[in-house]
């Protein structure tokens, strides 16, 4: 099979993949140690799948992190799908808010309720992934988004009500 990724891709993956663990070590913390997947057995699983995708356009680190969030989501419901399968009764797989020492979330809850934020507002369901799953700042996310920080803050407060509004509602 021939090799069709981009180079630069190739140096990015590169370039951040210490960062990929250090934002797999975020989201496995709390009792997503339970999906038996290790935070490198995480980062590892996503840069395979981003260096094997052959269409990503990549226009700055940012929006590389951003897209490999998405990409580190879709892992971890794969995974908590196959231990669910495995286990009939496993106990709910959580982890906590990014920057928070408290705040415990379900993962797979969390999953659905960003799933419902993508159906009617997909830009906040984007900035929740920037922010949970990559691990971006607010001032990485307004330099990406060519928006002020200020922006960032009042849509990233106004995501997060809302899903911790849908979670206790689930």
């Amino acid at each position: 099979m021939a090799d069709t990724s981009d180079p630069a891709q190739k140096q990015l993956l590169v370039e951040h993949y210490d960062e990929f663990r250090r934002v797999a070590r975020g989201v496995l913390n709390g009792d997503a140690a339970a999906l038996q997947i290790q935070p490198t057995d995480l980062a590892h699983a996503a840069a395979i799948k981003i260096f094997n995708l052959n269409r990503m356009e990549v226009h700055s680190r940012t929006h590389f992190l951003s897209l490999s969030a998405r990409i580190m989501r879709q892992i971890l419901m794969d995974e908590l799908r196959r231990l669910r399968a495995a286990k009939r009764q496993a106990p709910p797989v959580t982890t906590q808010w990014p920057g928070e020492g408290g705040s415990q979330l379900d993962l797979e809850a969390l999953d659905a309720a960003l799933t419902k934020l993508e159906q009617f507002n997909p830009e906040s369901a984007r900035l929740v992934e920037q922010r949970f799953f990559a691990g971006l700042t607010v001032e990485e996310i307004a330099a990406m988004e060519g928006i002020s920080e200020s922006t960032v803050k009042r849509q990233w407060r106004a995501a997060r009500a809302w899903l911790i509004d849908e979670l206790q509602r689930a």
